[in-house]
């Protein structure tokens, strides 16, 4: 791949890392469901982010079967209409490896732009799904949560990407 001029040249993704960061997201939002405000409807799904993250950076590694497994994960602790996440997470891991490669070619404010339509997809998603079985509306607010999913890509990219960064060594001899 061509790189941008001025772009760094990232180590390799450590699976290890990958998947503690998945694992910590998933913890993340169930701490949020049991915390202080409870389920409510504008609260960022943060696992939501991290597996579109990490669709988009390394999708070989985490595609469409790891995050139906999350979403199974997270219809189960949350007592939801079973494979309601799982639809969502699953259509995100789609969209995010149908354009990671057009999305790596923008800086991330423009980036966050473009996750906005992904994030905003599933959340419709879930909320057809809620209401398709007789649930009720959770109201207006649900449109939060993917502007806030959204405002917090460029945080989610400076945060996972810091073990893949090299140390800056200038050295006039080595291009790289």
């Amino acid at each position: 791949m061509i790189m941008r001029p001025g772009q760094q040249l990232l180590l390799p993704a450590n699976p290890v890392f990958i998947w503690f960061s998945l694992i910590l997201a998933l913890m993340g939002n169930m701490l949020m469901n049991m915390g202080l405000w409870g389920r409510a409807a504008w609260m960022p799904d943060l696992l939501a982010i991290a597996l579109v993250f990490w669709s988009v950076h390394q999708p070989l590694r985490i595609g469409v079967g790891v995050a139906f497994a999350f979403g199974l994960v997270m219809d189960v602790h949350q007592g939801t209409l079973l494979g309601q996440h799982a639809l969502a997470y699953t259509a995100l891991g789609f969209g995010a490896i149908a354009v990671h490669r057009r999305l790596l070619w923008f800086p991330v404010p423009q980036q966050a732009l473009q996750v906005f339509g992904l994030f905003l997809g599933a959340h419709l998603l879930q909320l057809i799904a809620r209401m398709a079985v007789g649930g009720s509306f959770p109201g207006w607010d649900m449109v939060l949560a993917p502007v806030i999913e959204a405002l917090l890509w460029p945080l989610a990219s400076v945060l996972l990407l810091a073990p893949q960064r090299r140390a800056p060594n200038p050295d006039d001899n080595r291009p790289l």
